[in-house]
């Protein structure tokens, strides 16, 4: 059986769920994880808190949006923030009067800036959509009706996006605004997303990275913002060909076979190569490498298992899984790794119809917090020193504080797995796989407090909760209440350890896409 020792009021039924899987899945695998406190690899990597998406900027300015995402920044610490929407009409940035006459209001976006900044997050400002009065055309993408035409009129764009930027720097400063980063239209490979050719984005990044730069030449400016990793070596090859700026790539990625899915009704499947994300990433990595911006930084501003917001893979525990598999193998080639979203307040096919209704968030609309939210948690939990460990799924970190351990399995839907619409619409019991066994050596000898976390089938899962209640189209307060007490992220152990030979052993077992979050907090 496992080593812990657990709660009274949870410790009979978890034990006898750990007794079912056991019987299930032996023989169990044997995982050994050594370290050393005093073989360090380096610093903690912080891709995975650089920056966090959502869906546009006129949600920020919804109370709830705010207040989640104080939650966030409490727990995790993100450091930039991308939207979409920033030039929608719903902010109202652009009009024009009867004769022609431009009119700028930047007061929505300074009450959203304003409140961002004052929780420690920046914004990683993509320009876009298309304000109406400014479009080339009328053809428009989501519920809300993001215009995706060209402008009429480079002259006023670029007005428009100097302007901005001008604007920005007086009210925040030259020293804040080129902390900022300033990206260049979303996805314009799919004509969902920019009703034009690749020559004519090009065309739109010109003009935009040459307006921002007249502002400031230290402001950073970048794209393409392409899906799937579209379109990169051309951007290059264009940008150094024109003599542009590019201080970084972006682009998109996802882990299924599909790429766009604005209502959610394409079959979503994970692609069959556990590594794709990652692998892109290299690859992208290696053609910055190769061009003549070698120094340009490479972030990947959206990137989820799936790219459909009605897709119920987000809602589970093996999503958290999968996130830390992606960031374990990514994190050594990508700036940043933007998770899309932190909330569930995303509106693309608009306001989610259920509590859980397979939306991108960490969070649900009833603010109760998924596995994957816990993934991040942990992550910005562990300490800055990172170990040396041959143990491809786990962390082992340092602090003043004492040891922090992250570890994981993250398996592949095999059996059954048909498409996620279906599959994750089920409950997914998890068997036993590993056998885990920890060894670390020269921890200073004394008292230490240790806490154990984790998530997984049952645990800090509200999701097979709701299948379990029937899935209902509405909650309770009291439905709320529990559930959010199922999704507390309390620890499972906590005991008094007492180290007298210098090193920390501990044995778990762990069932398909746990995670385990084990810290060793010096007391004495």
């Amino acid at each position: 059986m496992i080593k812990v020792i657990l709660n009274k009021k949870a410790g009979l039924c978890y034990t006898f769920l750990l007794f079912l899987n056991i019987a299930v899945s032996q023989p169990l695998q044997k995982r050994y994880i050594k370290a050393d406190m005093n073989r360090l690899a380096g610093n903690t990597s912080t891709v995975f808190n650089e920056c966090i998406g959502a869906g546009r900027a006129n949600e920020g300015l919804r109370a709830d949006w705010q207040q989640q995402l104080a939650r966030v920044q409490k727990d995790i610490q993100f450091k930039y923030i991308r939207f979409h929407g920033l030039l929608h009409d719903d902010m109202r940035v652009y009009a024009e009067d009867k004769t022609g006459k431009v009119i700028y209001n930047w007061q929505y976006i300074d009450k959203l800036f304003d409140y961002l900044l004052s929780i420690n997050i920046r914004p990683f400002v993509e320009f876009g959509f298309m304000p109406a009065d400014l479009a080339s055309g009328t053809k428009t993408i989501f519920w809300w009706k993001a215009n995706v035409s060209k402008p009429k009129d480079y002259a006023k764009w670029d007005a428009l996006i100097a302007g901005l930027v001008k604007h920005w720097q007086e009210r925040y400063g030259e020293a804040e605004v080129k902390k900022w980063y300033f990206e260049v239209w979303n996805e314009p490979d799919l004509r969902g997303f920019f009703d034009g050719t690749q020559a004519d984005y090009f065309e739109l990044y010109a003009h935009t990275a040459k307006a921002v730069k007249s502002i400031s030449p230290v402001y950073r400016v970048g794209g393409p913002a392409t899906s799937a990793t579209k379109w990169i070596a051309e951007f290059l090859t264009f940008c150094d060909a024109n003599q542009l700026p590019v201080d970084f790539i972006s682009t998109h990625d996802y882990g299924t076979t599909s790429v766009l899915d604005e209502m959610g009704t394409k079959k979503q499947q994970l692609k069959s190569m556990r590594d794709t994300i990652a692998r892109d990433v290299q690859r992208i990595r290696d053609l910055i490498r190769q061009s003549a911006y070698k120094k340009a930084e490479l972030h990947f501003t959206e990137w989820n298992t799936s790219p459909s917001s009605r897709d119920p893979i987000h809602d589970t525990y093996q999503n958290a899984a999968y996130i830390l598999h992606v960031l374990k193998k990514a994190s050594g080639y990508a700036n940043s790794m933007s998770y899309w979203t932190f909330t569930d307040i995303f509106e693309e096919a608009g306001p989610g119809q259920t509590p859980f209704h397979g939306g991108f968030g960490l969070i649900n609309l009833q603010n109760i917090a998924k596995p994957s939210y816990y993934a991040y948690k942990f992550m910005s939990q562990l300490g800055p020193s990172e170990l040396q460990n041959d143990d491809q799924s786990s962390y082992l970190c340092k602090s003043s504080q004492g040891l922090q351990i992250l570890l994981w399995d993250y398996t592949h839907p095999a059996t059954g797995y048909s498409f996620n619409q279906d599959y994750f619409n089920k409950e997914q019991p998890s068997a036993v796989k590993q056998s885990v066994t920890i060894k670390v050596n020269n921890v200073k000898n004394g008292k230490y407090k240790l806490e154990i976390y984790k998530v997984g089938y049952q645990q800090n899962d509200p999701y097979t909760s709701y299948l379990e209640m029937g899935r209902p189209a509405q909650l309770s307060r009291n439905d709320v209440l529990q559930l959010s007490k199922k999704a507390a992220g309390l620890p499972v152990q906590q005991a008094t350890v007492n180290i007298t030979n210098g090193r920390f052993d501990h044995q778990l077992n762990v069932r398909h896409n746990d995670i385990i979050f084990i810290k060793l907090l010096k007391t004495q």
